[in-house]
């Protein structure tokens, strides 16, 4: 007996199911005005646009070529060697440990001096509601002229 009530009901569900109409849609998705955009939602992006120009802007910051790479060796060699003598490593284990943290300061260094001096790219964009926006960012990512990007917390992103 509880087999056909069940059954009854599991039919019954998917014939109501089945009459269900998709929300968003009136008239089978169709409209009766000419521009046919009556039947489903607007999905205009706010903060959407194209790019019209990149500019690049030199940062005026100068520093010798390797400054960066041989502070952050020798600041890295100090702190591996550090790490290794407060974790109670062998007298090799202290020398690897320096010599990973000289290769691992001095590739940390070379990039923070590169985001330092390095130079930046002025992006303008015009937004799909006409307004144009220019944001300053160091890399590009991808981004071209032209292309159809967003803008998020202040960076233009490819959409």
């Amino acid at each position: 007996m509880n087999i056909k009530l069940i059954a009854v009901g599991a039919v019954a569900s998917l014939a109501l199911a089945g009459c269900a109409t998709s929300p968003g849609y009136s008239n089978g998705g169709y409209s009766n005005n000419s521009y046919g955009n009556q039947g489903y939602q607007n999905t205009r992006c706010n903060d959407c646009g194209i790019v019209t120009r990149i500019d690049t802007v030199a940062s005026g910051r100068t520093a010798p070529a390797a400054t960066g790479a041989i502070l952050g060796g020798i600041v890295g060699a100090v702190a591996g060697h550090e790490i290794s003598d407060h974790t109670g490593g062998s007298r090799g284990n202290k020398n690897i440990a320096s010599v990973a943290g000289a290769a691992a300061g001095a590739l940390a260094g070379n990039k923070i001096q590169q985001n330092v001096t390095g130079d930046s790219y002025d992006i303008q964009v015009r937004m799909d509601d006409g307004r144009v926006v220019v944001i300053n960012q160091k890399d590009l990512g991808g981004i071209r002229e032209n292309t159809y990007v967003r803008v998020v917390n202040g960076r233009v992103v490819l959409r």
